[in-house]
This record gives C-alpha cells, structure tokens and sequence, in this order.
C-alpha cells in the first residue's frame, strides 16, 4: 500500500513537473524525481508506473529512469532482468496502441539501448538479444498499420543506437562499440534493409492512399529505416557530416545481389514520383546513399549498368521538376547530382545513353538554379561541386563519346556571375541579409567556379572584362549615393570572382594566351584601386577593401615569389598598361596600399588583419624579403611606425584593433633583420617609438601621488607595447638580434611590464598580452638563447619570469569569479603562466641547481606557485579546457623529468591532485595529453623504483623518507588503480600510443606484483572458460625474459613482448562473445 501511496505520488510530481507555471514547484518537483531516479527500488516502482498509465508523463519518466538503469556501468542488473525489461517493452507497445508519441519514442529507445549493451549477453550459449528482427516481424510487422509503425521505428532506432557513440558511452571501450556494431552489421542489418525494401514495395504496389495519415507515417518509417541502414558507418570512419559530400557508402559485399537488381534503384525513384513532401526528401536522401555505394562493389560493366540506371532517373527527375519546389527534396536532389562526378569517372559518365540530352539538362538546371539565388543557397555547393569535378577531370578523359563541356561549363560561369552581379541591387532595394557576410560559403564558392572557368577561360575573361569595364566606368562617373552602393557591390563580387580566376591557374596546366588575360583582368584592378584610393580621405568601401585584400592575396599566391616566371605574359600586360616591369615594381604598389589602409582603415579589424596578413606572407618569402626591403616604401615603414602615420597604432582604437599589432610588428621585425647585422645603431633607431612610449609611462606607474597614475591612457600604451613587443620578440630568431631585445628590455622596462601586472592583475586585456609577451621572450627559438658562458643572461631571464609568475600568480588567487567567466577572467591567465614555466625549463638556458646552490629562491618561488595555481583549478576543469590541459601536461612532464625531487617532496593534497590528473588524462581523447602522461607516469614510476626497491636491496639508510613515498605508501589503491587503468586501456582501448603506454607499465607492475596477480587473475576469470588457457599464456608471455629492473635493455623487451600481448589478446577477442564488460568496470571504478 505504501509503494502505491509513493507512485501515486510520483505521478503528481510528474505533472507538477511538466505543467506548473511556478518555477518554485517545478524545481522542488525536479529535486524529488531525481530522488526518485536514483533510489535503490526504482525497476520496481517503474513497472508500477507504466502499469498503471495514469499519464503520459509518468510513462515518461518510467522509460527515461529505466533507460538510465541500464545504461550505468555500476548497473547490478542481471541479463535475465535486462530480457524481461525488454520483452515487457515490446509487449507493452503491442498492446498499448494509444500512446502518447513521447512515450513510444522512449521506450523504443530504451529497447534499442538494451538490445546494444547486451548485444553479447548469454544464457546456455545463446545470444538472447540477437533474435530481433524474429521479435519485431512477429509482434508488429504482421500487425495492422499503427502497429506495423512501431515495429518499423523499433529496427530503425536500433540501426541508430548500433551505429553512434552517445556521450554516456564516452567512457565506455570504443573498440567494445565497433565489436558491437560489426557483429550487428553482420548478422542482421542486411535483413533489415531487405526487409524495409521489401515493405516500400508492398506499400507502392498496393497505391498508398496519401492521404491516410497512417499510411504516411508507415511511408515514413520505412524511409527512415532505410536511410538509417544506408548511413550506417560500416568500417567505423565516424565520417562528420560536413564532409558527407566526399562520402563512399562501403557496404559488405554480401549486399552486392540487392545492388545489382534493377528494382533498388526502381524503387525509391518510383517512390519519389508519387509522393510529396518530406517523404519525396527522405526518398532522393535514400538515392544519394545508393548512388554513393563504393565502385569495387561492382566490375566494370556492372557499375556502367547501375550509373546509366542512375543517369535514367536522374532525368526522369529533371523533366518533371514540380517537386523539386520543395526545399528539401531540391537540396537532396542536388546532393544526388554530385554523388554522379564525386563516386564516378567522367569517362563513365559521358558512356551513359543520352550523354548529350542529359549533361544539356544538367547544365540548364544548374543555370536556373543559380539565378534563384535566394533559394536554398547551400545547395548551389553541390552543383558547383559537381561542375568543378568534371572540368578538372578533362585532361584524364579516354572514353570516345565527347564530354560537352565546352559548350556548358562556360553557361554555368556566366550564370554565377551575372546571378551575383544581379543579386546586388535587390538585396539593397530589399534589405536582405547579404551572402558576402558569409565569406567562408562565398569561398568555398569561389574556388569550385575558378576551376569552371578555367574551362574555356577567354570566354569567362571576355565576360568579366565586359562586366567590370561597365561598372567601373559607372562608378567614375556616378553621384548618386544607392546607384554608388550598387556599383560597389558589384565590383566586389567582380574583384573577388577575378582573385578567383586568377588563383585558378594552380589546378590547370598554364599557357602564354591565359597568362595574358589573366594580365588584363589585374590591369583593371589595379586601376580600380588607384580610383578608390584616391576617394579615401571622403569615404571607402569596407567589402571592396577586403575584396582587394582578397585579390592581392591570390596574385601573390601565383605570380609573386621564387617559382614565378619573369618572362610571365602577365608582367609584360602590366608593363604596357601600367608601367610595371617588373616584380619589383609591382611589389612596391602592393606596399603602397597596404600603407594607405593602414593610415585610413585603422577602425576596420577586418580590413587591417587582412592588410597585415598580406604583409607577413610576403615578408615571410625569402627572395620576395629581400626585394621589399630596397623599396622606399618599406624603408618608410621602418621608420614611421607610429599612431601620426598609422593611426591603429595609437590608444584611441579598441581592443580588437589592437590585437593587430604584433602581426605588424613580426613583419617589420622580419624586415630589419634583412640587413641588421650586428648594427645596434639601426636597432635602437627602430626602436625610438618603443623607446619613447615606455619612458612616457613609466612615471605613470611610479607612485600613486601621480595625478595620472595608471590612467586608461597608460593601460592602454601598456597592452600595445606587450603586442608590439611580442611581434618582434617572434621574429628576431637569431642570437645577434634577440640579445638587442634583451639588452633594450632589461631590466627597466621588464620592471615596467611587471608593475602592469601588478596593477591591472584583473583584466585580462592587459596580463593577457604582457604573460603572452613574457612566453615569447622565454622561448628558446633556434636555440636564440644559448647564452655566452661567462653571460649571467640565463639566470636573470629565468629571474624576471620567475617574476612574473609570482606577480600574476599570487594576485589571481584572490580574485573570485563565477563559473561562466572562470576560463576568461582566471584560467586563460594561468594556462599562460604554464607556458612561460614550460619555456623557461625547456629553454636549456640556466643551470636550474646554481638556484638553490646559491640561495637564490627564484626557481623556487615559480615551482610553488605553480602548485598553488594548480590547486586552485577545478580538476574536472583540467581536461575540459584543451589550451589548459595541454600546457598543464607538458609542464608536469617536464618537473617529473628534471625536478622530480621537488613533486616527491609537495604536501599530500598537492600529490594526489597531480596522481590523480595523471591518471585522467590516460585516457584523454587528446593522444599528445595521453602520451604526456605515460611519459610524465614513467618519471614517477622511475623514480619510486629507486627509490623504494634498489635503495633497499642496497641497503641504503634513508632517515627520512620523500612526502611522495609516505602518501603512496598509505594509499597504494592509487598506484593500483593506475596499473590497472593502463591495462584496461592496452588490452580493451583503441591504443593509439601502445610504446608510450608500455614504459611505465613494467614498472608499475615491478611495484605492485601481487595486484598484478589478482588482476590477472580476474581477467582470466571473467573468459569463457575455453579462452582462459589461452589468455594465460598470454600473460606469462608478457613477462617472459623480462628482469626485475628498468634498464633501458630490459624496458625494449617488454615493449617488445607488450606488443605481441595485445596483437595475441586482439585476435583472441576480435568477433568473440567475450563477457569484457565487468572487467573494464573493475578498472575504472
């Protein structure tokens, strides 16, 4: 009676849960059902809710509570409770046809979760939970049609649940779920997708009655369950869905009788035909999986029959368009046209009967679809994705029939760009969202039309000439401000379609004639930015800006540096219009505008980054450097660095402005080294405006009696001297100039950067660029700070970052934030601090023992905050952050290596943070994480060894033993628990670094040998009894010749033998019903 009372209970928490309007009585409602879901009798009270169906929301919360159960990995259920859970499901939607559609849809997936996780559960040698489709055909797909549905979804949620990794299998073995999906695969998902094929026929032949909604949802159904079967990752790739484009569909060859027969194809395009809407979609997303079976399915005149099947219905489609007024079934359908060219030669496509009619069709249905840009725009990628493929397949062609190209890819360029051009005005006369705000699509874009046009490439540079003549004449002339707007967004898209023509010159074979065109399209160009410039000083155009930006990029890319031609047709166009002769001259005009949108767009981040990346590509060349640095342009540059000529550089422009600068200065910095030499002289020229803005704050940081003391103007100085500075602290990567850095920026204003961290240690707008600046002066790049042996540099380097740490460490600590701002107001912060000790103890520099030698407590001072940084971080937060972990695991991996009598002497707490973070990060996703940590767990393991084994064998007397060794010694569970962590993930894992892994595992066995025993032995135990011999065998292989010591000869052996332990256990496992479950649970628990 009281079970009742509770259920009766539950159900009304339930609706509170789910229909209150108080946020305080859902939120109590919340609490007590999580309460409920986590208490030990809950399977019981489930059953009593679903028996008692006194709503929807408790059947809810039955099938999402019982889904829960069975997916724990702690779960005590037995398989027989599992079996009768799933049976009662099945029987319960039979029998229940008036289900709410959530309540069906849940418990169709708790179904499919049992059936997954105990897919290779046994009783008396029989795969209980493989007699599915048996199940499923009797109970519902004899049934009538609601019925039938529901065993319809039952299969096609099952092919999903055996197909995905859901995040609550995150922690389970990857290699456990492709055992997994691979059996099913082989065992019942052919018969499903027969057996959905096989009712799609029966529901064609027998003229479903469209408007029965019933029948639609069977329709549905069906569909879904075949794509599911279709879409299925068969060799476990785990493709992403952006690159579904370049997916091959790579079905067992047992499929290859259901591909061969003509009735698939048949099917689904007959399908398509008489039906609308989504379930037409769902048919053409079908075709585009059928059309993307992989080629060695078939020979040669089997994969001619089933293209020229496939080209047949793909013309039926384009004669009748009506449905492809619908948006999915037009973007499904020009998915299917890629899958043609992208799964299939041109060779074999021109062979197909009627080629010509075909391609003709092609070509006008891309047409029209290009001028109907507002229509789907995303999927014009697929028939421009179609198009490109076959014009760069051109010069492979063998086949005799003749491909047509010449006669249609020119159509389709002039389509794309007069649909561009045409769509300017409209969308200013209608305010709609403009595609050049999407540059990545409108790229994407560009370079699939550069390859197109390069087919018959006068024709495409006949038109934009035409084009670009008119509009650029119009907007010399034009007044009006909208008919100016539309004039400029024209020439946009014409200067970023000819950037594109231009960069198209890579994916051909290069000819004089296209050179030369290539020359009178950059002529007018040219000319276009000597007009716009002109008008500067009254207004600009952002996007025509950036489309420059754009175009030089692209001509730098294939007409400047090394491998370019001189003699190239283009300069010899340049020099007859322009009078460039040469690169030289050329150069010089790039430089000027790069000059002028630094001095006019110094409020446009877009603009300016895009300025500033031309200028590092070319001076990152090196014949192209050492041009640029004889022009009168770039010798301005160097010596008029300051906000007066380049107005970013001032405080008046923001944040986002500012992050510009060390990009300038790594170029500028690469510019001076050209011809610097050892003279100091230059240097110090260079750096007058450095020079002049740290002395114009440095009283302003002095004291506080300073009217301006740390004023917004001195913050903001400060941020962009910390940018400028770690600009050329990148570039100078040689010795000579770095020590001129160095002698510039020690120490008075390294105290300057200090004393910013002091007083601005909460804004991460300025400790950010100043801890970034402070890395980079650490980094050892090109060994540039292999300091002269009688130089103190070393010491007193490693002292001012030592410095800096302290500074910034101890002061963060006592800032508190909320979680939501925890990354960017604490944790970046810290991560930068790992760095700069990670620099500094990899940097070789500085004798790290003359420290303590000497008294000097710098090293020390860094270390222990570094312990106290690291305390302050949430440990869930470690591996949730990428940039945190990795630099957190490289640091450790290093003190373990080289400081490891510091780690062994930290208090417990400290110990167990590091212990236990290593033991996370094993089995990270991220493999440089994982390896760090087999290295950093090898140190420790080394270390204790010596400690602990050889020591007593020597009979050494240590009073006092390390902190390390006391905590170990009082909590062994924790070497324990990493033992078997590296065994779990060795034997049961996808092991990426099975040599990393190795290392420290024989020492961690050498230290733990009677858990080793009992944990071979549980593993054994946990076989079937006819493999235990065998896994045996395995283990004592794995110590055969292997000595109880860590010499590097006896560590190669078993690596070597560990190598043949895995190989052995995979072929024992592989498509064996081995019980591993409760095995990985004990290591991980």
């Amino acid at each position: 009676m009281a079970e009742e009372q509770e259920v009766i209970q539950i159900e009304l928490l339930c609706k509170q849960l789910y229909e209150s309007q108080d946020p305080l009585i859902r939120e109590q409602a919340e609490k007590a059902v999580v309460a409920f879901q986590e208490s030990p009798d809950t399977l019981s009270k489930c059953q009593a809710l679903l028996e008692r169906a006194d709503s929807s929301y408790s059947q809810l919360l039955a099938a999402t509570t019982l889904g829960k159960l069975i997916s724990r990995q702690t779960s005590s259920l037995s398989i027989q409770q599992r079996l009768d859970i799933r049976n009662y499901i099945l029987n319960y939607l039979a029998t229940r046809p008036k289900l709410a559609n959530f309540v069906v849809q849940a418990l169709i997936s708790l179904f499919a979760r049992i059936t997954k996780l105990g897919w290779f559960d046994t009783v008396k040698e029989e795969h209980v939970f493989h007699n599915v489709l048996d199940d499923v055909t009797t109970g519902f797909l004899q049934g009538p049609v609601e019925t039938c549905t529901i065993g319809v979804q039952l299969l096609s949620q099952l092919v999903v649940e055996m197909n995905q990794v859901f995040e609550s299998d995150a922690s389970r073995s990857l290699s456990k779920h492709r055992k997994i999906a691979s059996s099913f695969r082989d065992m019942q998902l052919f018969e499903i997708f027969r057996v959905s094929c096989s009712l799609l026929s029966s529901a064609r032949g027998k003229q479903l009655a469209m408007a029965d909604e019933s029948q639609q949802a069977l329709l549905a159904a069906l569909l879904r369950l075949a794509h599911n079967c279709l879409t299925f990752d068969f060799i476990g790739t785990t493709n992403d869905e952006s690159s579904d484009d370049l997916c091959t569909i790579q079905v067992p060859t047992s499929w290859r009788p259901t591909f061969l027969e003509s009735s698939t194809l048949e099917l689904f395009f007959s399908l398509y035909a008489c039906v609308r809407g989504s379930l037409a979609g769902l048919s053409l997303a079908c075709l585009v999986q059928l059309a993307s079976v992989r080629r060695s399915l078939f020979s040669n005149n089997e994969r001619a029959k089933f293209l020229n099947k496939l080209a047949a219905g793909v013309m039926t489609i384009l004669e009748d368009t009506q449905g492809l007024s619908d948006p999915t079934n037009y973007h499904e359908f020009c998915r299917l046209l890629a899958r043609l060219k992208s799964n299939y030669r041109l060779g074999e496509l021109v062979m197909v009967d009627n080629y010509p009619r075909l391609i003709e069709e092609i070509a006008k249905f891309t047409v029209q679809s290009l001028q109907m840009w507002q229509f789907t725009p995303n999927s014009v990628h697929y028939l421009l994705s179609l198009w490109q493929r076959m014009v760069a397949s051109v010069p492979y062609v063998n086949a005799t029939e003749p491909h047509l190209l010449e006669t249609y890819a020119p159509t389709v360029t002039a389509a794309y760009i007069n649909s561009r051009l045409d769509s300017v005005a409209v969308l200013l006369r209608e305010g709609l969202e403009d595609p050049l705000d999407d540059m990545g699509a409108v790229q994407q874009q560009l370079e699939q039309v550069a390859v197109i046009g390069r087919c018959e490439y006068a024709k495409t540079c006949q038109l934009l000439v035409a084009h670009f003549d008119r509009a650029a004449a119009a907007y010399t002339v034009e007044s009006q401000p909208q008919q100016i707007q539309v004039l400029q967004g024209q020439l946009t898209w014409l200067v970023y379609i000819i950037g594109a023509a231009i960069d198209g010159r890579a994916s051909v074979n290069a000819c004089d004639e296209n050179d030369a065109m290539d020359g009178e399209l950059v002529c007018r160009v040219l000319q276009l930015m000597d007009l716009t410039d002109s008008r500067l000083a009254n207004s600009g155009c952002e996007k025509l800006e950036l489309a420059m930006m754009s175009f030089f990029e692209q001509f730098r890319k294939i007409y400047v540096g090394d491998q370019v031609q001189k003699n190239s047709k283009v300069y010899r166009r340049l020099s007859e219009v322009l009078g460039l002769s040469d690169e030289s001259q050329l150069l010089s005009v790039i430089m000027r505008k790069i000059i002028t949108n630094l001095k006019y767009w110094g409020g446009s981040e877009a603009i300016i980054s895009k300025t500033l990346g031309l200028l590092s590509d070319l001076s990152g060349g090196y014949s192209c450097v050492r041009k640029l640095v004889r022009l009168d342009e770039v010798k301005f540059m160097l010596t008029h660095h300051t906000a007066e000529h380049f107005p970013f550089l001032g405080i008046g422009v923001g944040t986002a402005e500012m992050r510009c600068r060390s990009m300038l200065y790594t170029a500028l910095g690469r510019l001076l080294m050209v011809e610097l030499g050892e003279d100091e002289d230059r240097f110090y020229a260079f750096m007058m405006p450095l020079t002049a803005a740290f002395e114009s704050i440095i009283g302003l940081l002095g004291t506080a009696e300073n009217p301006l003391y740390a004023s917004e103007d001195a913050k903001k100085t400060l941020i962009g001297l910390a940018r400028d500075l770690r600009g050329l602290a990148f570039a100078f990567n040689t010795k000579t100039t770095y020590m001129m850095l160095f002698d510039w920026i020690y120490p008075t204003y390294m105290k300057v950067l200090l004393r910013g961290i002091e007083l601005w240690y909460s804004e991460p707008a300025v400790t950010t660029p100043i801890l970034k600046l402070t890395t980079e002066l650490g980094q050892s790049r090109n060994q540039r700070l292999h300091f002269d042996v009688s130089s103190p540099n070393g010491i007193l380097l490693f002292r001012e970052l030592s410095n800096i740490i302290c500074a910034y460490g101890s002061r963060i600590l006592t800032v508190d934030v909320n979680k939501k701002q925890m990354y960017a107001m604490k944790l970046k912060g810290i991560s930068v601090c790992f760095s700069i000790l990670k620099v500094a103890l990899c940097g070789n520099y500085a004798n790290f023992g003359v420290f303590r030698l000497y008294g000097d407590d710098a090293l020390d001072n860094a270390l222990n905050m570094f312990v106290k940084l690291l305390l302050s971080i949430p440990q869930s937060d470690l591996l949730f952050y990428p940039k945190l972990s990795q630099t957190y695991y490289v640091l450790l991996e290093r003190l373990a290596q080289d400081h490891m009598p510091y780690l062994a002497s930290l208090q417990p707490e400290a110990t167990l943070y590091i212990l236990s973070s290593i033991s996370e990060g094993l089995t990270a996703i991220d493999t440089t994480v994982c390896t760090g940590c087999c290295a950093t767990l090898d140190h420790v393991v080394t270390y204790l060894f010596k400690q602990l084994i050889q020591k007593s064998n020597n009979k050494v007397s240590n009073p006092r033993q390390p902190m390390f060794i006391e905590v170990l010694q009082r909590r062994p569970e924790i070497m324990q628990q990493l033992l078997a962590t590296v065994v779990n993930v060795i034997m049961f894992e996808e092991c990426c670094n099975q040599w990393s892994m190795s290392r420290p595992l024989l020492g961690l066995i050498l230290l733990n040998e009677e858990q080793f025993a009992g944990l071979r032995a549980e593993i054994i135990a946990q076989q079937p009894r006819h493999r235990q011999h065998q896994i045996a065998e395995c283990f004592e292989q794995l110590m055969a010749g292997v000595e109880r010591n860590l010499l590097t000869k006896n560590r190669d052996r078993f690596t070597q033998n560990l190598s043949m332990f895995r190989r052995a256990i995979n072929d024992l496992l592989k498509g064996t019903t081995v019980n591993t479950p409760s095995v990985n649970d004990m290591m991980t628990s």
